[in-house]
């Protein structure tokens, strides 16, 4: 029996919940714990949405690495432009929160649709650094989406995002077409540098 359907959803949401932790270092006071843990969840729904719609959709060919970034983004975006956090320094934080809980689901969903099926510890290990990647883009770019919220100036990081998620969708679909998915392992250096930018030079604004 395989043990990948029932490890699949932990190799992505326990990291996400990790980060999550770190993530909220030096911030105390700037959010609520409840809020916090909300968003996260709502972003693992939101997560199993988009990847159910995006497997669906694989027959629109290359229109998937323009399309996809505008989806994910915009979903994202639907949550953390609601009235209660709109002009909020603490939608920053949610931001991260939800993006997290968003990117952790979305490799193992689409390995629980695809029926794929494994007793190999190497490849449990692949996925598992290829869900980082995911994990680090959403986490990044939920980060400038609460950060336009919170600065009204939606529009803008709306489009910062889908510009930094097509080159990450790009590779990874490519890299699967052209079955030469062992160098997506290059997605989690893309995804640490958004996760890096955002929380370094975008993050940390609020605290001024």
């Amino acid at each position: 029996m395989s043990i990948l359907p029932q490890a699949s959803l932990f190799l992505g949401i326990i990291p996400a919940l990790f980060l999550l932790f770190l993530g909220l270092k030096g911030y105390d006071g700037y959010y609520k714990e409840k809020i916090v843990f909300l968003t996260f969840i709502i972003g693992i729904i939101l997560g199993v949405i988009s990847a159910v719609m995006e497997i669906l959709s694989l027959s629109i060919g290359l229109l998937i690495i323009i399309l996809f970034p505008i989806l994910e983004q915009i979903l994202k975006l639907i949550l953390l432009n609601i009235g209660r956090f709109q002009k909020q320094k603490s939608t920053v934080i949610y931001g991260l929160s939800l993006g997290l809980g968003f990117g952790s689901v979305f490799i193992p969903i689409s390995l629980i649709l695809a029926n794929i099926e494994t007793e190999s510890i190497l490849i449990i290990a692949s996925i598992l650094i290829g869900s980082l990647g995911f994990i680090l883009l959403h986490a990044g770019t939920g980060i400038l989406l609460g950060y336009g919220v919170y600065k009204g100036k939606i529009l803008k990081y709306y489009l910062l995002t889908i510009i930094i998620h097509i080159p990450f969708t790009a590779w990874f679909f490519l890299t699967d077409i052209f079955n030469i998915q062992n160098t997506q392992i290059l997605l989690i250096f893309y995804g640490f540098a958004v996760y890096l930018y955002s929380t370094i030079k975008i993050m940390k604004k609020i605290l001024i």
